[in-house]
């Protein structure tokens, strides 16, 4: 078991635990995930590894609670141990030779994946530029973070509650055509979101690299869940990535694929939501 040994609720969604493990700290890279379970009867779901310490032994993950899964993760407090909590799994970010400023892109939750990327480039030496996108102001998380962790930081909010108002794709498009000499672009968030980052680069030929979160079961490769298909070949996103040139991604068949389970998991959250608020109204009384 994996015991929590810090929690910290970042807006009224997100949660980040760290968790105690000592093996996955020691060899975890950026862009690996783990793959947990919280119980006997609970499902298996993969988290990127948002940050690692090897001296303490911990292992940070940063979830949004959108599935009975995430949710029951987000009840747990310090002290609670995970039933599975296994990695590091993937393989990690690969920045080729001659790369010399890379520009972050991270829209939401995903932000959560982007900050150890910039982290760990901006402390190899890397110029390293970070766009950072939420709807608005109240859903903002790692803002701090991502200043300590990059050369320039940008954020946009899509309302303009906060930082500039408009989408992640018109401020990368700005600076591209402001004179900006990018080498590789990084872009991790909601599929949409990476989609048309890659429509925004592709034009100018500028690599881009994205992180792909199908449906995932195992994470060896033995169940297929999450297929993708990249430059017209069909590959694994747990043992082929989950980084790969975004601008070889099939991204229509993966956001088909990501809402085969749709009604199955609503169904399972609305159950746990009813068994809560009868818990609630016992109490009560």
């Amino acid at each position: 078991m994996a015991k929590i040994v810090r929690k910290e609720v970042l807006n009224s969604s997100v949660t980040l635990l760290e968790v105690e493990a000592p093996k996955i700290a020691r060899k975890a890279l950026p862009g690996q995930f783990i793959i947990l379970r919280i119980d006997d009867d609970g499902e298996r779901i993969p988290l990127t590894i948002g940050d690692y310490d090897r001296e303490k032994g911990t292992i940070t993950i940063i979830f949004q609670k959108v599935g009975l899964t995430t949710m029951l993760l987000g009840d747990l407090n310090v002290g609670d141990d995970i039933k599975d909590f296994v990695g590091p799994l993937g393989v990690p970010t690969h920045i080729d030779e001659g790369v010399k400023r890379v520009c972050v892109v991270g829209g939401g939750v995903g932000c959560a994946i982007a900050y150890p990327q910039a982290k760990y480039l901006h402390l190899a030496g890397y110029e390293v530029d970070v766009i950072a996108g939420f709807r608005s102001k109240d859903i903002v998380i790692l803002e701090e973070e991502f200043k300590a962790a990059c050369t320039n930081f940008y954020l946009t909010t899509d309302d303009g509650t906060y930082g500039e108002k408009g989408f992640v794709t018109d401020k990368l498009k700005s600076l591209i055509e402001a004179g900006n000499k990018y080498d590789l672009v990084i872009a991790i968030g909601p599929v949409p979101m990476m989609k048309f980052v890659c429509k925004t680069t592709e034009p100018y030929g500028l690599k881009t690299l994205v992180s792909l979160n199908p449906i995932m079961v195992d994470g060896t490769g033995m169940c297929g869940g999450c297929r993708v298909t990249v430059g017209g070949k069909v590959k694994f996103a747990c043992v082929d990535g989950p980084d790969f040139d975004g601008h070889q991604v099939d991204f229509d068949e993966l956001m088909n694929r990501n809402t085969i389970y749709r009604e199955q998991e609503a169904a399972a959250k609305e159950q746990h939501e009813c068994r809560m608020e009868r818990l609630g109204r016992q109490l009560i009384q």
